[in-house]
């Protein structure tokens, strides 16, 4: 039976590293407010939030995008509200949000409104919001810091793309203009439109939880920003955005939303760890293989003149363990020459 060698790994042969990969993500609005007549679209029963899927939903192939909802503090003026429909649920979905997000104040552990900077004060507050939670099929670990951009219209019911307006974190790289909290780090989202409302803040993104908080600022005082068509038949009054918060249901609130969405886009980014074995080999080890047909008539089979120099062929690297239970194996693209005259370092890859 052949003898195993087995050579030592030190402290100084193993190594880490992290590598983010990015990849641009676009979301056209389209496929979001009709090309599949809503069919893409799924309410639920509970009448908390609705999926967006890039099919319809009830096709094999369909990719769930994100999730809509939309709620506000009990503290928020539309709190209280005559004929406010499924309050307590627009309040709970603003609550978890926050949870999630935010925490309670360190002060007396009463739930944090969304900011729209970066203070965490309780001023500048959002208290009515309207939530996207990507899918992390979309921003796998994280959205890159710097490169969200959401495009909604601010126009009539009827054509709402006719007016926009552009939302990005331009401000956030990954050294400033963002903030860290329970739910990881948030940047604000800043109006690029020229004039007053240039560089004015209408809503923030968490990057690694990969959600949207969109503040009804965003909207403005558009009159018909819910048609109330679409709420109780055709003649009712249109409803501006605080009215649609009252009056219609969280699904309306958020189908009013989806109509206005033009386009989103973002980096995604996929971190991988890797640990790197540097695998030495001598110049006096490992010139003989352990392969039995090495040998034959007790002579080596690749050496023609007995007094040539031993030779051997590397082809696999094995990691074992302090047992010598073998862990992994590496594969070489194709067999590496061995002889007493080199030294020879292999660099071992494992990516997690």
């Amino acid at each position: 039976m052949a003898v195993v060698n087995y050579e030592p790994l030190g402290t100084t042969d193993i190594t880490t590293t992290k590598t983010l990969l990015y990849e641009a993500i676009p979301l056209t609005g389209t496929i979001v407010s009709g090309t599949y007549s809503d069919n893409n679209i799924k309410n639920y029963t509970h009448g908390m939030f609705q999926s967006v899927y890039d099919y319809p939903y009830l096709s094999s192939s369909a990719n769930h995008i994100f999730d809509l909802s939309a709620g506000y503090n009990k503290s928020s003026d539309l709190s209280g509200s005559a004929n406010v429909v499924i309050q307590s649920k627009k309040i709970n979905m603003y609550n978890q949000f926050s949870q999630v997000l935010l925490g309670y104040t360190s002060s007396n552990n009463t739930i944090r409104d969304f900011e729209l900077d970066l203070k965490l004060d309780q001023t500048g507050s959002m208290k009515e919001a309207f939530f996207v939670n990507l899918s992390r099929l979309l921003y796998k670990d994280e959205i890159k810091k710097g490169s969200f951009s959401i495009t909604l219209g601010t126009g009539s019911w009827s054509t709402p793309h006719n007016k926009t307006i552009t939302l990005t974190d331009s401000d956030a790289s990954e050294t400033q203009g963002t903030a860290n909290t329970l739910g990881g780090d948030y940047g604000v989202l800043l109006s690029n439109a020229s004039g007053s409302d240039g560089g004015v803040a209408h809503g923030v993104v968490f990057y690694q939880a990969g959600i949207v908080v969109l503040g009804t600022s965003s909207f403005g005082s558009i009159v018909d920003f819910n048609s109330g068509s679409v709420l109780s038949g055709s003649g009712a009054t249109p409803l501006t955005t605080g009215q649609s918060f009252v009056s219609a249901s969280i699904s309306g609130s958020c189908d009013a939303l989806r109509r206005r969405i033009k386009n989103v886009s973002f980096n995604n980014t996929t971190e991988i760890n890797s640990t790197i074995y540097f695998c030495r080999v001598p110049s006096n080890k490992y010139n003989y293989s352990a392969n039995p047909t090495y040998l034959e008539n007790s002579q080596i089979r690749v050496k023609s003149v007995a007094s040539d120099s031993p030779i051997s062929y590397i082809t696999t690297i094995g990691l074992y363990n302090t047992n010598n239970e073998l862990l992994a194996i590496a594969k070489l693209s194709e067999p590496l020459a061995k002889k007493p005259t080199n030294d020879i370092t292999l660099r071992v890859r494992l990516d997690y």
